[in-house]
């Protein structure tokens, strides 16, 4: 596995332009490699207005952090982009920091498919999700 430095990944990713939703909703990347990826987010700032995190954002960590894998796993020159998602949602988080990690599963030459389990701070499953990008060429 080749680990990529995570700022330098985020610097690379973020060159296009500010606004992109990583940055929204506060997703830092921890790890970076095309085998493994691991990132967090704040619970605050991402919650249903009952105070509980909203399903969606655990979406949002799990498909970004697996289309950044994907992205790596494709290479120069290409791109991924997420054609399914699922998620399951075990337990709500009121606080804190959720983290995931993202794991190649399958890492072929058009798709790419990770496993996503995602802990609140107490190592507790908030949810399991698994994402397939489509690998292609940039245009």
């Amino acid at each position: 596995m080749t680990l990529i430095d995570p700022e330098e990944f985020l610097a690379a990713v973020n060159q296009a332009g500010e606004g992109h939703l990583h940055e929204r909703m506060g997703i830092e990347v921890l790890e970076a490699s095309a085998e493994r990826m691991v990132g967090r987010m704040p619970v605050a700032g991402n919650t249903q207005p009952y105070g509980l995190l909203h399903g969606g954002a655990s979406c949002v960590l799990a498909e970004t952090l697996g289309s950044f894998g994907a992205t790596l796993h494709a290479g120069p020159g290409r791109i991924a982009m997420g054609i399914e998602i699922s998620a399951t949602h075990h337990r709500s988080a009121t606080s804190g920091h959720i983290t995931a990690i993202a794991t190649l599963v399958h890492g072929g030459r058009t798709l790419a498919t990770y496993d996503i389990e995602i802990n609140d701070d107490g190592g507790r499953r908030v949810c399991t999700a698994r994402l397939t990008c489509m690998l292609r060429d940039a245009e």
